[in-house]
């Protein structure tokens, strides 16, 4: 299942800061976004993951085939690292959760509870969620934040899997994961300044 972007634009606090973004995510491929702090990789993100509405262009791609990695883990503190999963999978109608845990390390965790874990403990069991949501595309916002050397390369290699699956990934990051990757530098689509647009949702709750 593929992802197609024709002339995109997006907004922030009602001014548009990306115009003109065209690509094709293909199954099997990685796409790594590129560009100074506040360009708009997280707009652009949020705004493909369905989360906010575009100011103009195309995404053509199926709701139910994206999962979203955001800045926050997306766990519930009061539970344990195998409730958390549990409540994906269930959420999103799979299993696989023993599997999730493996892939990202989590195994010995699996009995504690979210609040206990350290930053780049929550970090590995945000990531393992996506592992149980069953989805092809992924859609990664500086997934490395907060992980050490091992807890990359491990990451690395969950992704790395799944797009050998068939997957894809489009993935924010500064960090070069090793992967067989295309980038897109989102310079060249920065919008001009002052150009407002006011009355969309975008990013006021994030």
């Amino acid at each position: 299942m593929e992802m197609q972007v024709r002339d995109l634009a997006v907004a922030r606090g009602g001014v548009t800061v990306l115009q003109g973004v065209t690509f094709r995510l293909l199954p099997g491929r990685a796409l790594v976004l590129r560009g100074p702090n506040g360009i708009g990789k997280t707009t652009l993100l949020r705004t493909l993951a369905g989360l906010q509405p575009p100011v103009g262009g195309e995404v053509t791609v199926a709701p139910e085939a994206v999962a979203y990695g955001a800045h926050a883990d997306g766990v519930k503190a009061v539970l344990s690292v195998a409730e958390n999963l549990a409540f994906w999978a269930a959420a999103y109608g799979t299993h696989g959760v023993p599997a999730a845990m493996a892939a990202m390390n989590l195994e010995a965790l699996a009995n504690r509870r979210a609040a206990h874990l350290s930053a780049g403990q929550k970090r590995r069991l945000g990531l393992a969620r996506l592992l149980v949501t069953g989805r092809p595309i992924w859609l990664l916002d500086e997934p490395t934040v907060s992980l050490d050397t091992a807890s990359v390369a491990l990451f690395a290699g969950v992704v790395a899997r799944h797009l050998g699956a068939g997957g894809s990934a489009l993935i924010a990051s500064h960090i070069d994961l090793g992967l067989e990757a295309e980038v897109l530098d989102l310079t060249p689509f920065k919008a001009q300044p002052g150009r407002a647009h006011i009355g969309a949702f975008d990013e006021a709750f994030e």
